[in-house]
């Protein structure tokens, strides 16, 4: 089974690109992924996974996405290989996205128009389902 859940903040922009035969989208990033330990009275180290995502993931990411941003990824790992015009061989470990999703609070900063994670009600992403105490909401 080949299956990685990550929660990162985003490094720096995506960076949003067609393929040069079919048009396909294809988005790249990176996570700064925190380590859940470290020694006593060093920082906590981070871990920097890239990530893909392709077609219509990968357009919501290049266009919402942003740096510092925190993100959950559910994807799997792949490993790939290339050659240089040197004839250098080049590896290359990432994560491919199946799913992703805005991880943090919407910011007070955050321009008008743009999705976030909660969908409204208060900062904390939750908010009323409508109806008296007596009502359940389905």
């Amino acid at each position: 089974m080949n299956k990685a859940i990550l929660m990162g903040r985003l490094t720096k922009e995506p960076e949003l690109r067609y393929t040069s035969n079919n048009n396909i989208p294809v988005c790249s990033f990176t996570l700064a992924v925190n380590r859940s330990y470290s020694k006593p009275g060093e920082e906590r180290q981070a871990d920097f996974i890239p990530v893909i995502a392709w077609n219509k993931l990968g357009e919501f990411c290049g266009k919402y996405f942003q740096k510092g941003r925190q993100v959950a990824v559910v994807g799997r790992i792949q490993t790939r290989t290339w050659d240089d015009t040197e004839g250098k061989k080049h590896y290359v470990t990432e994560v491919i996205a199946d799913e992703a999703f805005f991880a943090d609070s919407k910011k007070s900063d955050e321009a008008p128009g743009k999705p976030s994670f909660g969908g409204g009600g208060s900062d904390d992403g939750f908010f009323p389902t409508g109806g008296g105490d007596d009502e359940l909401p389905f």
